[in-house]
This record gives C-alpha cells, structure tokens and sequence, in this order.
C-alpha cells in the first residue's frame, strides 16, 4: 500500500472525558466534506478535527514556510471497515484493509480513517483528545508532502529520511497544532494540558515493537521518541518541526541493546529489581552528591507492608524518609502491581524517584514545593540516561517506554516528601525529558 499508516491494537483503560468539541464555539463541523460518511457520531467528530486543522495551517503553514496551505486534493474519506462491500479508500484495494488504521494516501494527496474499528476504540480508550492526535498526525504528513519531505525523499535517501524522522515530524506536527487548540485559539476544539495524559497513551499503544530499525517501512519510534516529538511541537511549534534532521534528532528506539533481558521480554522479576538497581542508584547519585561538595549517606533500602507513611507525608509505594535516612517500599501490593503491569523499570523509575529526594536533602535543598516536585523526576531521567549511555548494560528494551507509561499514569515518582505532585503527566515526562536529554546540570541539585 502506498501509504504513510498507522495500525495498531489499541488497548488501555476506558476513560469518562468529555467532548473536546466546545458547544459555545458553534459545535460539530458539517461532514459534507467527507467522503463516504454516514454523518453519525464518528465521523463528526472527525471532521471537526479535520476542519480545524485545516484552519491551523492555513494559519501557520505560511508563517513556517513562506506560502499558501493547500487542501487536501483528493480529499478525506470515513471507511466502514466492517462491510466488505462499502466503498474503499483510496491506495487500498477494500475497506478491509484499513481496519484499525488511519492514513495519508500520498499518490491521491488523500487521507482515510476506520470509523467502525479505529476511531471508537480511540474515543472509548484514551478520550476523544486521542482522535485529535491520530488525525492531526496524518495531516502532518499531508503537510510533508508539501514541503518536499515524504516518501520519494525516504526512497531516494532512507538515511537523511528514515521512517522514524518522517513520523515524528508528523508527531511534532501534531503537538503544535494541540498547542493552538490549547491557547484557544480553534474554531471548534477545546483541549486542556490536564486531558493530553491520556491522549498521550494513545500514542504509547501506537509505538513499535521492541527491535523495529529505524529505516523499517513501519517505524514511527518507541513511547519515548513519539511523546518527545510531540511535546517539542507543543512546546516550540511547527518551525522547529519542519527543521527536524537525522542530524539534529535523538532516536532511543533502537539505541541500545540487551540481548540477556531481550530474550527475558525486557525484565526481571519484581524479588529482583531492588537488588539489581539500587547498587546503581547509590553509585549514580552518591557521585552527585560527592561532587556538590556534600556527604553521600547510602539510604537503607527496607521493605514494608503497605504504602510507607514515613515524616507524614504519603509519597505512594516507595518513600524516603528524610528522619530516618531511608527508602522504604511496598513490596505486597501497589509496588508489585505497578510492576506487573507495566514492567521492570516503571519499579526502577520510583526508586531513582526517591534516590533523587535523598540526594536534595544530602545537598541541603528542600523536599518539597515545585522545585522539588519537578527536580526529582528530573534527576530520574538523568538517571536513566546514565544507564542508557551505558551501551545498553543496564537499561533494557522497553524500559524507557515504561518510564513514560509510570510519569503518565501515577504522579509517585514527582511526589516531594509531604506528598505534593506535579499534577499533570505531561509535565512529568517533559521534566524526566529535561534530565535525560539534558543531565543533572537541568535538574535544580546544586
């Protein structure tokens, strides 16, 4: 299929959001536009989508590039997967074979969406925000295709366009058109930061399995590099987007490897992730201590049941507790749970958690407020990229996705000592971004 896709089986957790369509800005858009539609719920909601961002780029297109966005020539069509017999899509041979998928058709400048199997999982998963993202990422690719960036230049150069810059671009692309919904700025779509959490999960069940190259025709990038591209287009708009390069773009996907826990799925058993992390949480931040100046007292690490209570304050699963000069966890119930759920290192991500309140109270900074909230879970990714700099010794496939999934689903890791958080999961992992991009250096310690 000449395409520009994205098939998936989304999973996750139903969510109760409401409506991103905002009723005090007219509602609904027509989908008279749309192709094939059946003008049901769905295919509303999609085309409001469509429609403002369409709106967007007739906005922001001639800022960023310096010319006029054209639309969609071959338009935008709704497929009933379920009927064989429905009309079909354009670079697909039956409605069928968009089952589960969105994309950008670039031989018919088109782009097509599964109404029946698609965009309601979205909506019942992850909240109508998730179909926000899912289609303002094909249109990103509609807006490559006109700035010369797509799938000719892929063929032609898959080392200076691989699959995976192509996709994040269109992530990117999607971040700064959520950012100009968010400012208010839309025709019809109302989005707050609190509710792209769980959009944000959409785009972790949409990741490549673990060992996808970064040239494979498929590759989009693991959680890390998808919510990353994101966040850089919500953060710093569609300019730093379209300057996107193989030269300028971290890709973690497949950065490193480790072919014992590779071949143990990525983890290891929750009886033995404290044992085989915290020798490298001590080492790590005793050394950012040491070097501050200030004496490093390794913290005994104790096993409790039920969340610890230590100083007052409820810091989730694992706790420091500054009185006491220890980490203490929960090894019955939440702690394993989290584990099991989503693997070794979302354990390992509240652990550096509360090595990093451990450290701040070595250096004499406060263990709580704003600064604290935000500096631990700095200090976690830059943790974490110490082990991924490692060549791959210590972080397993998977693990950074994990990290991501544990910052977006739970605030424990950002918990200061009386058990205040940074509230929203997309500041929590743009704080662990901050880290492991950027060192210790950006995390408040000294």
């Amino acid at each position: 299929m000449a395409l520009v896709a994205c098939t998936t089986t989304v999973s996750g957790t139903p969510v109760g959001q409401g409506s991103v369509v905002a009723p005090d800005r007219g509602g609904a858009a027509d989908t008279s536009f749309v192709k094939n539609t059946d003008g049901g719920e769905i295919d509303r909601l999609a085309a409001t989508v469509v429609d403002d961002v369409r709106a967007y780029w007739t906005d922001a297109f001639p800022s960023t590039f310096d010319t006029r966005f054209d639309d969609l020539a071959g338009g935008y069509y709704s497929v009933d997967t379920s009927d064989a017999d429905s009309p079909k899509p354009p670079c697909a041979d039956s409605p069928v074979d968009v089952e589960g998928n969105a994309f950008y058709c670039p031989t018919s400048d088109a782009i097509a969406w599964d109404r029946a199997a698609l965009l309601p999982v979205l909506r019942e998963r992850f909240g109508e925000a998730a179909v926000v993202l899912v289609l303002a990422h094909e249109i990103g690719h509609a807006v490559q295709a006109r700035t010369g960036v797509g799938m000719e230049q892929r063929r032609a150069d898959p080392q200076a366009f691989p699959t995976i810059l192509i996709e994040a671009m269109a992530d990117c692309y999607a971040g700064s058109f959520v950012r100009w919904v968010a400012d208010g700025k839309a025709p019809h779509l109302s989005i707050e930061k609190e509710r792209l959490d769980s959009a944000l999960e959409s785009l972790i069940s949409f990741r490549d399995p673990i060992g996808t190259d970064q040239t494979d025709g498929g590759a989009h990038g693991d959680a890390f590099d998808r919510v990353s591209a994101f966040q850089d287009g919500y953060d710093r708009g569609a300019e730093l987007c379209a300057g996107m390069t193989v030269g300028n773009r971290e890709f973690t996907l497949t950065g490193f490897t480790n072919a014992d826990d590779a071949a143990r799925g990525g983890n290891v058993e929750f009886d033995q992730i404290v044992g085989s992390i915290t020798p490298g949480l001590d080492t790590y931040f005793g050394g950012l201590v040491t070097r501050s100046g200030k004496e490093w007292a390794k913290p005994e690490v104790k096993a409790v049941a039920g969340n610890p209570t230590c100083d007052g304050g409820e810091q989730g699963p694992v706790a420091y507790c500054a009185t006491a000069g220890t980490i203490e966890l929960d090894d019955r119930d939440d702690l394993p749970g989290i584990h099991g759920d989503i693997g070794d290192y979302a354990t390992g991500t509240l652990l550096a958690g509360r090595y990093a309140l451990a450290a701040r109270a070595a250096v004499g900074k406060p263990l709580d407020g704003a600064d604290a909230q935000r500096s631990v879970v700095c200090l976690t990714g830059s943790f974490t990229r110490s082990l991924f700099d490692s060549a791959g010794q210590y972080l397993s496939p998977g693990d950074l996705d994990e990290a991501v999934q544990v910052l977006l689903d739970y605030d424990y890791a950002a918990r200061d000592a009386k058990g205040a958080a940074i509230p929203a999961g997309f500041d929590r992992v743009a704080a662990f971004r901050a880290g492991f991009t950027g060192g210790d250096g950006k995390c408040g310690l000294v």
